[in-house]
């Protein structure tokens, strides 16, 4: 179908303001570009707790912020903001971690991983692996618990790392996660598929936009086939935690979402797929101006929950 009002009137709202395109920008700027967006999000609703961590990652220090929504929450969701691995932090997701938190009654640890071009890959990686493991071992610290089940989310980039964290974890023998959540997810390099063409589709995230934030990340380009950059050209899908993956229509990584939903069910994953037809790249996040956004959160949550009880059953 043909793109929604509320997204054409989104995107030339910006154009009226003389927004740039990101691959127009070198990344500080881009930063700040993306910042003004929270102007339009607005603020998220209270929750019981927001906590501040620091944990190493290697050499490196990242940060991590848990807000838990209530005393007793049903889960942790370890929450991997999108931005092409180069835009994006702490307070640019809060307001969308806030409103998971509250309508799924479980606690979001949002990772500030560190971010390109300054830290090329797998510094990104590396610190969301880092954050899992670290999030698994104090779950006492964030929620008073040690056995809550455990999920990894994402958008976009963070799409892409919650999936390479998930078969991580897979190969590592843990954590055990009750669910990946991936939102429109990065699995793989080709900007030649039909969704990247498709002129509908060059909205708030671009074909020339996605070039940048591949170059800012990964430039060697012998590198980007590697699983832990592309999640697509991994060998082995299978035994992997349940998947939800979101897409949407006109968006240039539609295709390869719908790609990788496809070859996570073939794998004998557990898959529950869902395009949201006449909706942009980042409507999940642009939670006021989309109206579509709270549709897909409610979505989402309801399939969160679901996870939670299930892993619940399965551990009595």
């Amino acid at each position: 179908m043909a793109m929604d009002n509320a997204s054409r009137q989104f995107l030339q709202q910006l154009n009226d303001q003389g927004a740039p395109a990101f691959h127009t920008l070198n990344a500080p700027d881009a930063r700040a570009f993306f910042s003004t967006l929270r102007d339009i999000i607005g603020e998220g609703p209270s929750v019981h707790r927001k906590q501040e961590f620091s944990i190493r990652s290697g050499e490196a220090t990242i940060a991590l912020r848990a807000l838990t929504p209530s005393p007793q929450p049903d889960g942790i969701i370890i929450y991997f903001h999108g931005g092409g691995w180069v835009v994006g932090d702490l307070d640019d997701f809060d307001t969308l971690a806030r409103f998971i938190a509250t309508e799924s009654n479980c606690a979001v640890v949002l990772v500030d991983y560190r971010l390109a071009p300054e830290h090329l890959f797998p510094a990104a990686i590396n610190d969301a692996w880092a954050a899992t493991q670290w999030v698994t071992k104090n779950q006492n610290k964030i929620v008073g618990t040690g056995d809550l089940p455990l999920i990894v989310a994402g958008d976009s980039a963070g799409g892409n790392l919650a999936a390479v964290v998930a078969r991580k974890s897979r190969d590592a023998g843990g954590p055990a996660l009750a669910q990946q959540v991936l939102i429109y997810p990065v699995t793989q390099p080709d900007l030649a598929t039909p969704g990247y063409l498709n002129p509908e589709n060059q909205g708030l995230l671009s074909q020339a936009d996605m070039a940048w934030f591949w170059d800012s990340y990964v430039p060697a380009t012998d590198q980007r086939q590697h699983p832990d950059v592309s999640p697509l050209f991994a060998g082995d899908l299978s035994g992997l935690p349940p998947a939800l993956v979101i897409t949407a229509e006109h968006d240039v990584l539609r295709d390869e979402g719908t790609t990788y939903a496809d070859r996570l069910e073939q794998a004998g994953v557990p898959v529950r797929y869902r395009q949201f037809d006449g909706q942009i790249h980042g409507f999940f996040t642009i939670l006021n101006a989309l109206p579509e956004s709270a549709s897909a959160r409610q979505f989402v949550v309801g399939e969160i929950r679901q996870a939670v009880r299930d892993s619940q059953t399965t551990n009595v």
